[in-house]
């Protein structure tokens, strides 16, 4: 027995009806048209499916069997239906992040919760684009976003400018360094430096200083978490070099000092890489702007 969607609601509707003629206007056809479909999936069920005589019309045994399967089915159709909708108008889908950026989930995570109260449909995950190959996963679609402060000349996809920030230098206030107006690269030399547990060549402070430098600082101590690299920090157990939004409150605390790398200071911009053909997803502009805005907030404090 071969059947169809269309059967589902035609006995779903006759039986709401009461009949084939409200039947009919009710899925827009012809009650001849109606009064054929029925006849041919009783021929291929080989029972009647209606009790004709009865007023108003009445499924048969055979009729509410499919009834039953009919108020499983068409419900899961219809959801379905509207998530395809939602999917292919950009209001649903999914938006999985890889970040390069340790630092950056303190700055996410406030676009992740004004971006959840208006896309609730979207499908959100974060990866930190450490333990793997974000470029790669992004282009294998394992992910859809990559937060990345490198921008690459890669064929599909699109790197979207964020925001500008400045890597500081951050030490305790009674360090030997605090008196310097900015630091240099040979000033890290017998510093220990405390990093994120990332590769170097990720951590602006060796590919925008110390490796064109060729300096090498005495120890390196690798912590996860800003907050102990701070306790640390103010403790005189090393130095360190983090984003200049991330030690914003830092700035006015009699613990630490911070200062520019360089004379002039560095600047470094963050970019949202995603692939070309989701550049003009609403949801994927939502948290392009969502991002910049909380970007201004952070930078304004």
């Amino acid at each position: 027995m071969h059947i169809e969607f269309r059967h589902l609601r035609t006995i779903k509707a006759i039986h709401e009806a009461g009949g084939l003629a409200r039947a009919a206007d009710q899925l827009n056809i012809t009650q001849s048209a109606l009064s054929h479909q029925i006849k041919g999936l009783e021929e291929q069920a080989g029972v009647e499916l209606f009790l004709r005589r009865s007023k108003p019309m009445k499924l048969s045994a055979a009729g509410l069997r499919l009834l039953r399967l009919a108020e499983q089915v068409l419900p899961q159709v219809e959801a379905a239906q509207a998530e395809f909708s939602a999917l292919r108008d950009g209001e649903a889908g999914r938006l999985h992040i890889a970040i390069e950026c340790h630092a950056c989930f303190e700055w996410l995570f406030p676009v992740l919760e004004g971006f959840r109260k208006s896309w609730g449909d979207v499908d959100v995950d974060i990866r930190p684009g450490l333990a793997f190959e974000a470029m790669p996963a992004l282009m294998r679609e394992e992910v859809d976003l990559v937060v990345t402060s490198d921008p690459e000349d890669m064929s599909g996809v699109t790197f979207i400018e964020l925001f500008d920030y400045n890597p500081v230098f951050v030490a305790s206030a009674q360090h030997a360094l605090a008196c310097k107006p900015y630091v240099e690269a040979e000033d890290f030399r017998g510093q220990t430096l405390i990093t994120y547990p990332v590769e170097r060549t990720r951590l602006d402070v060796f590919s925008q200083l110390l490796i064109p430098a060729g300096v090498e600082p005495a120890s390196i101590r690798k912590v996860e978490l800003t907050a102990v690299i701070l306790l640390l920090v103010a403790s005189n157990r090393g130095v360190s070099v983090l984003p200049d939004w991330v030690v914003r409150e830092v700035k006015y605390s009699s613990d630490y000092v911070t200062r520019p790398l360089t004379k002039e200071g560095i600047t470094r911009r963050l970019y949202a890489a995603i692939r070309s053909d989701d550049e003009s997803k609403p949801f994927m502009q939502e948290l392009i702007r969502l991002a910049r805005v909380e970007a201004r907030k952070l930078q304004q404090q």
